[in-house]
């Protein structure tokens, strides 16, 4: 990777010497390196299934004015030309950041479940005035037809968990689809859209909020409702937790609520269409071995850890009573 490394500090101006780079973590879009020289470390986000150059502006515009309000972001680095992406060699593309030192975020910790409502309310008052639709992976999900379709070619494919999505599809998908539907446009807000513990590191001054490429349009209920379920525990919620993160998210001047189970729409629509894309991609012959690998590891744990709908029915009613 000596050359791609080389090709990266070149282009973005970051001084002649020895650089390399080493892979740090893998997500579902993309590769994280680590660009080392110089005595300087950068984060290199590298976009594995984009074909065209990727819009950052509504990334670049939100994490500026979440800067502003005092959210910590690692700093998205225009190249020579003040361009926020590139092309490597590989034919992919490419974003630098700032390199973050810092541990996970800990969901159980109160101090960070805290935090996690006073930046979704900071980053909510940031984006007010949206006047996008919400992309359709948080509004919809797929029908009957291309999940019968899907699991056909994973049984013809002879995947190990197609008897395991095949008990899926006709049970809980089928269960949780009925309660993803579009949100109403008076809701919607310009966000961060994936605010998970995975997303922020501790650092030496406090939380650092990372990966902001699905920035974009979105119903704030929705995403408020995301974020208590995922940082209380999920299935297995604490009530206390819960509360902790809604009462900082109004005390921050968050501008939603948590009223129904409807509000859970965009947790049930990424989960379903996660598991779907990731089993897709397993039994995809144009991506490479590696890819249909990962692509397979994630939908056997994707569908480990899916909402239960009883116990989002339960946190709901723990919430709406707060």
């Amino acid at each position: 990777m000596r050359d791609t490394a080389d090709f990266i500090a070149d282009a973005y101006a970051l001084g002649a010497g020895t650089w390399t780079l080493a892979p740090v973590a893998r997500g579902a879009l993309g590769q994280i390196w680590k660009l080392s020289g110089n005595g300087t470390s950068w984060a290199v986000k590298e976009l594995l299934f984009e074909k065209d150059e990727p819009d950052v502006r509504a990334e670049s515009a939100l994490r500026d004015a979440a800067e502003q309000r005092g959210i910590a972001a690692p700093r998205l680095m225009p190249d020579r030309t003040g361009s926020h992406v590139v092309r490597l060699p590989e034919g992919s593309w490419a974003k630098l950041y700032d390199w973050v030192d810092g541990s996970a975020a800990d969901p159980t910790d109160p101090e960070s479940v805290k935090w996690c409502g006073r930046t979704l309310a900071l980053l909510h008052q940031a984006g007010e005035g949206a006047s996008g639709t919400p992309d359709a992976w948080y509004e919809e999900c797929h029908q009957a037809d291309d999940w019968a379709e899907l699991h056909d070619r994973t049984e013809r494919t002879g995947t190990p968990w197609a008897g395991e999505l095949g008990r899926f599809i006709a049970t809980a998908g089928a269960e949780l689809a009925r309660y993803v539907s579009p949100s109403a446009p008076g809701d919607v807000v310009t966000s961060h859209l994936d605010m998970r513990p995975q997303n922020v590191l501790i650092g030496h001054d406090g939380p650092v909020l990372l990966d902001w490429d699905n920035t974009g349009p979105v119903s704030a209920e929705r995403e408020l409702a995301r974020a208590v379920y995922v940082w209380s525990g999920g299935n297995r919620f604490d009530d206390a937790s819960a509360r902790r993160l809604l009462r900082a998210y109004r005390d921050a001047g968050g501008p939603a609520a948590v009223r129904s189970l409807d509000a859970f729409s965009m947790l049930f629509a990424t989960d379903l269409n996660y598991v779907y894309v990731q089993a897709e991609c397993a039994v995809d012959p144009e991506v490479t071995a590696d890819q249909r690998d990962f692509a397979s590891r994630e939908t056997v744990a994707a569908l480990r850890r899916l909402p239960d709908l009883a116990a989002v029915t339960r946190l709901t009613e723990a919430v709406a009573a707060a």
